[in-house]
């Protein structure tokens, strides 16, 4: 499966996007990418936020897609432990004649070990006196900061994407729609094994979110790329998998994940499986809700590479 979307360099001088996903492992570095959808500058467009994280620092890249869909407008924000960095500050650019202006206070943030930072802070990127995106939970602070109002329209979280290394066990926290609350989802490829714990040369994969074993591939090595559909909270959503790389290239390879809710509603037990190989996508149109919010759009979805370090 080919890398639908380039990966800032948030360590390097330049602003080029990096096409190949296998850079992200030449600098050691995590990555985790958001992308909304929004009105700015007069016309809808895709704002990337991208947290990057190193042995040396954190990095904050926004980028705000241009007229054509291919120039972005973009500005970084590097996080230096060494010496004292601005922790809160404010940039800007002109996107289409007009000015969008970064806000951010990152005084306070709490990493806990991971690329984006989980509480105590706020991002707001700003245009025509509107606050357009607004992330992290110190919301009051930015709106004083800003001195702007929130936007009629609210954002759309279109797609996540996250780069995570580990030997077989791999781990992410992922709200499916802004609004709604974290699902943790775990990913462990290892040996199968008989009922007296014996191991088997043979691989199996197991997906669970929130503790609750979703999907079990046996036989793995006949079913390297593939698709399920699943139910969370009622929803259903379309998990597709592909780990060729992982069992049959040599040296440092990546599986890639996409988690795509399909808008559908059931009235199932709260987590299900039932293998389906061709199940349509079902229209925002047809949604009716879910209490966590883990419909969202339409279009979303979540993306997760999966680095596998022997």
């Amino acid at each position: 499966m080919q890398d639908p979307i380039g990966i800032p360099a948030c360590f390097t001088s330049g602003e080029k996007l990096i096409d190949d996903p296998a850079a992200v492992t030449k600098s050691g570095q995590s990555v985790f990418m958001s992308a909304y959808r929004t009105k700015i500058a007069d016309h809808c467009r895709l704002i990337t936020i991208t947290w990057c994280k190193n042995l040396l620092l954190h990095g904050l890249s926004i980028s705000v897609e241009g007229p054509d869909g291919e120039n972005h407008y973009s500005c970084k924000i590097e996080l230096k432990p060494w010496y004292f960095w601005k922790k809160q500050g404010t940039k800007r650019f002109i996107v289409d004649g007009k000015a969008v202006d970064i806000f951010w206070d990152l005084k306070a943030a709490k990493f806990n070990g991971e690329t984006e930072p989980n509480c105590d802070y706020y991002v707001a990127v700003v245009c025509d006196e509107e606050v357009v995106l607004l992330l992290g939970d110190l919301k009051k602070d930015a709106y004083r900061k800003t001195g702007c109002r929130p936007a009629l329209i609210d954002p759309i979280l279109v797609s996540r994407k996250e780069h995570i290394f580990g030997k077989k066990r791999f781990l992410t926290r992922v709200k499916f729609h802004e609004k709604g609350r974290f699902h943790e989802i775990s990913i462990e490829c290892k040996n199968r094994t008989n009922g007296n714990g014996v191991k088997y040369a043979e691989p199996e994969m197991e997906i669970r979110i929130d503790g609750h074993l979703v999907i079990h591939v046996k036989h793995l090595q006949w079913k390297f790329r593939g698709n399920e559909s699943i139910h969370v909270n009622k929803a259903r959503m379309e998990v597709y998998w592909d780990v060729h790389d992982w069992l049959f290239s040599p040296g440092l390879r990546h599986a890639l994940f996409i988690f795509k809710p399909t808008m559908s509603s059931i009235s199932l037990s709260p987590l299900s499986s039932s293998s389906t190989s061709k199940t349509p996508l079902l229209s925002q149109s047809e949604s009716s809700g879910s209490s966590d919010g883990i419909n969202g759009s339409s279009e979303f979805c979540l993306l997760v590479y999966a680095w596998k370090v022997e």
